[in-house]
């Protein structure tokens, strides 16, 4: 297959003017833009500032009014309770207007924020839309998250109303949000019209505080509310990224930047359009979850999958095969981790060959380094295309990728392939000058950035500014490090500070964990750097095996041979750790910077999203020791 991705990114970056504004077409507008970009207050930057829309009329109105309403748009499957719903176009609209309704009588209008604290059910994509139908700002919360981060994110966002449930399902439990948001709200300054609960009969809650509305009832009463005409240039959403310390940076999305970006990648990156189903493993608490179960999917008429459950137990290592085959996924979206997580259950890898997957076009992993033996691995049980994609919170779609609906590219294990269009990327130096390739260096966007991409953050454009725009004048910083090599394949090797300077070599602990991951135990690792009287910093491996593998005196120097052969002596690599498991986000990402603290005898600094902190503290011992 002929790609047209070079001429597309040629276009982007000579004429980004034409080239998005030929984009938008792919929108509907209330008044279509005849700017594309709006620079007048760079470094902060616009796109299609004379333009207005509404987002939740582009997601389900317009497919309806082609006589698209039959064909089902959201799918819930939930493998916690055993149930699968489905929605089609007509009824999710139907839905969608009776919640604007609601929240317009509860004083909602536009640009009034709307805190939503939900678990993966149908009534977060409904309360979304609904926001977006009245012009409203909504915040998605990942639903259980602590009480005095809750609370932060209150104070911030100051909502006008909060929308919760009773709970969210975990394998063997249930997680009550209602004694979590009450204490947040004691803890905030915010002072909501209104907090209304979804109740769930699977979850075993006390009764909802007096005062306190039941979604059901509000939304069977309400009226169907007709969409609201907002600027191109409004936000539509905030999220929240998982900082560690101080406040939380609420990223800012904008309507008719969004939604341009969005319907490009989802026909370009991703392949996929009416008729298609894409079943994207995430959380609507990230921002794969709003990009691409919520928003993506339905701008093009696609039909969506809603899961609640893990890629493990629940309730075997076959569980994404088994609803991409019962949906006919044409693309399946997942992490890294949870293919690792899959791997190590299912080494031979069985589970695919068990499910009909034969609309499988491709899978998709994004979320943290893809390291080459996961992707053989994936590529080999599945048979389809594995594509590697890069991108951030902020940026709300790929940096870099290999475009499916462009024509795929020839792969490179390890690599995300290359920019897509409107991602002018660099590789810079510590004083922000380009560095040849093949040369390690921190990765730059030139600005200005594209639409769908960050505005700023949520009433700090001077934050904004210094954290991402002032370290290398012109640029966006991605706080990542890599190096593109001479066919501009670009090689994403991990965040800036997970570089260590072992006896002043700089070395990656990407690197590093790519030469470890080649070992046929090892199911996943990470390497963090710990200080060290004579070279500075030394690597420790800590190291997961597959299911069935056992440890033994040969694994360490296995492991060192590895390393040494790929990376070279100057690693020094010696310490090898196996332990049971590693501490994560609940979007997958290791804490590196945790662990790397804890041996390090430093304040270590906990994120609030830790999946679970069971795994870190068997871990402290080992970690600690000299």
């Amino acid at each position: 297959m002929t790609s047209g991705y070079a001429e597309a990114y040629r276009a982007s970056l000579e004429d980004p003017e034409g080239f998005w504004l030929r984009a938008a077409a792919a929108i509907d507008w209330d008044a279509a833009p005849t700017r594309a970009l709006d620079d007048s207050g760079a470094p902060l930057t616009r796109w299609f500032p004379d333009g207005r829309l509404n987002t939740s009329v582009n997601a389900l109105d317009r497919h309806v009014a082609a006589g698209a309403g039959d064909r089902v748009a959201l799918i819930h499957h939930s493998a916690m309770t055993g149930t699968v719903r489905r929605l089609s176009y007509a009824e999710l609209l139907r839905d969608v207007e009776r919640a604007a309704g609601a929240l317009a009588e509860l004083g909602v209008t536009a640009g009034d924020r709307v805190l939503l604290y939900l678990p993966m059910i149908p009534e977060a994509v409904v309360a979304m839309l609904a926001c977006a139908r009245l012009g409203a700002v909504h915040s998605v919360v990942f639903g259980g998250f602590a009480a005095r981060e809750l609370a932060a994110r209150l104070d911030d966002a100051d909502p006008v109303v909060v929308v919760t449930a009773t709970g969210g399902l975990e394998p063997g439990r249930s997680v009550p949000y209602l004694p979590l948001l009450e204490t947040a709200l004691g803890m905030s300054t915010a002072s909501p019209r209104a907090v209304v609960v979804k109740h769930r009969p699977e979850v075993d809650a006390a009764p909802a505080p007096d005062g306190w509305l039941d979604w059901d009832a509000v939304v069977a009463d309400a009226e169907p509310h007709p969409p609201v005409s907002v600027a191109a240039t409004d936000p539509l959403y905030i999220l929240y990224t998982s900082g560690t310390t101080g406040s939380p940076k609420g990223v800012v999305r904008d309507h008719g930047g969004h939604a341009v970006a969005l319907a490009w990648s989802m026909r370009a990156v991703y392949g996929i359009g009416p008729g298609d189903t894409m079943f994207t493993a995430s959380d609507v608490g990230w921002v794969v979850g709003h990009s691409y179960i919520v928003y993506g999917p339905l701008l093009v008429g696609a039909t969506t999958v809603l899961y609640e459950g893990k890629p493990v137990g629940t309730p075997d290592a076959a569980a994404f095969w088994r609803v991409a085959a019962e949906h006919g996924a044409s693309a399946l979206f997942t992490a890294p981790t949870a293919i690792r997580a899959i791997r190590r259950a299912d080494p031979a890898g069985e589970g695919p060959g068990r499910h009909d997957l034969s609309r499988l076009r491709a899978l998709f992993l994004a979320g943290e380094r893809l390291d080459p033996d996961t992707y053989d691995w994936a590529h080999r049980v599945l048979g389809v295309p594995v594509v590697d994609h890069w991108w951030q919170t902020e940026t709300g779609w790929p940096i870099c990728a290999n475009p499916l609906g462009l024509g795929l590219l020839p792969t490179r294990p390890g690599s995300p392939t290359h920019p897509m269009p409107g991602f002018a990327l660099e590789v810079l130096d510590a004083s922000g000058h380009p560095v040849p390739r093949g040369t390690e260096g921190s990765i730059a966007l030139r600005l200005p950035l594209p639409p769908g991409t960050l505005p700023t953050l949520w009433r700090r454009d001077d934050d904004y500014v210094r954290g991402y725009l002032s370290a290398f004048p012109g640029y966006y910083a991605t706080g990542d490090a890599g190096y593109v090599d001479d066919d501009g394949y670009v090689f994403v090797l991990g965040r800036t500070d997970d570089i260590i300077n072992v006896a002043g070599h700089r070395l990656s602990t990407g690197s590093l964990e790519q030469a470890i991951a080649r070992h046929p135990l090892v199911a996943e690792c990470a390497v963090i750097g710990v200080h060290d009287a004579l070279k500075g910093e030394v690597p420790r491996a800590l190291v997961v095996l597959s299911a069935g593998a056992e440890a033994s005196p040969a694994l360490r120097d296995e492991v060192v041979a590895l390393v040494r052969d790929e990376v070279g002596p100057v690693a020094a690599l010696r310490d090898v750790d196996v332990v049971p498991a590693l501490p994560k986000t609940r979007s997958g990402k290791v804490l590196r910077r945790t662990m790397r603290q804890i041996a390090n005898g430093e304040a270590e600094v906990v994120p609030p999203t830790i999946d679970d902190v069971r795994v870190l503290d068997a871990l402290r011992p080992i970690l600690r020791r000299d």
